[in-house]
């Protein structure tokens, strides 16, 4: 059984490409829509990027996301995060 380790106490996401955050560099992240509505979630190769990948997250969800430890994500509504690992 895979279990998740919890590496920071988690964050609100910021809601802007020019305030993106790596989470301190995390390469998993877990994000918790505790929200009645679905959140894009874009991922940029830095701050302010000119293009980003997005996905929508669905209302009341939990999604772990991988990613380069360089890079950055934001949310159109502010949703928490926190750096996440996986152990066995």
């Amino acid at each position: 059984m895979q279990i998740t380790k919890v590496i920071e106490t988690q964050i609100s996401t910021p809601t802007t490409v020019g305030t993106a955050t790596s989470l301190n560099s995390a390469t998993c992240v877990r994000l918790c829509n505790d929200t009645g509505g679905e959140i894009v979630v874009s991922i940029s190769t830095s701050v302010g990027a000119a293009t980003s990948n997005s996905f929508t997250l669905p209302r009341y969800s939990v999604e772990f996301l991988q990613k380069s430890s360089s890079d950055v994500i934001f949310t159109n509504s502010a949703i928490k995060a926190n750096k996440v690992g996986f152990t066995n």
